[in-house]
């Protein structure tokens, strides 16, 4: 990303459920302010949302970051957690290994990653077991 772009940054807490979204309901408020269209607000909160509950269930929690200029907007996912072993499969509808209580709770159903990649244009996901994942989501808007 350029210099002229507008970058918004959250700490995604990993110490509860309660706290997960705020990133991108913030995400959300922004866009809407400068003019963003509805359906790429959707997508965008959406994949986001995705992305915080997977920072939360598997990493502790992590940073969302926000860019946005004129053509793009990107948002990136760190977190410093176990890593994806096998990204192939994670990409899997309903694949998951999140643990019993946490799919007892509702979540961890296997439609994060699914779910991160048909709600943006472009996703990259750069992973390494044992140090953490970084997810880049990529939005044209010309």
């Amino acid at each position: 990303m350029n210099s002229e772009a507008l970058h918004y940054h959250f700490d995604v807490d990993g110490a509860s459920f309660a706290n997960a979204g705020r990133a991108s309901v913030e995400t959300k408020k922004l866009l809407r302010q400068i003019g963003v269209s509805p359906d790429v607000i959707r997508r965008i909160s959406v994949a986001m949302y995705e992305g915080e509950i997977n920072m939360v269930i598997h990493a502790h929690g992590g940073d969302a970051d926000v860019y946005i200029t004129e053509d793009t907007i990107l948002i990136t996912l760190k977190d410093v957690g176990p890593g994806i072993r096998n990204v192939e499969d994670a990409m899997k509808e309903g694949f998951s290994t999140a643990p019993e209580n946490i799919r007892a709770l509702g979540f961890g159903a296997g439609m994060g990653l699914p779910n991160m990649k048909r709600y943006s244009d472009d996703m990259h996901i750069d992973t390494k077991v044992g140090v953490g994942t970084s997810i880049e989501l990529w939005y044209h808007l010309k």
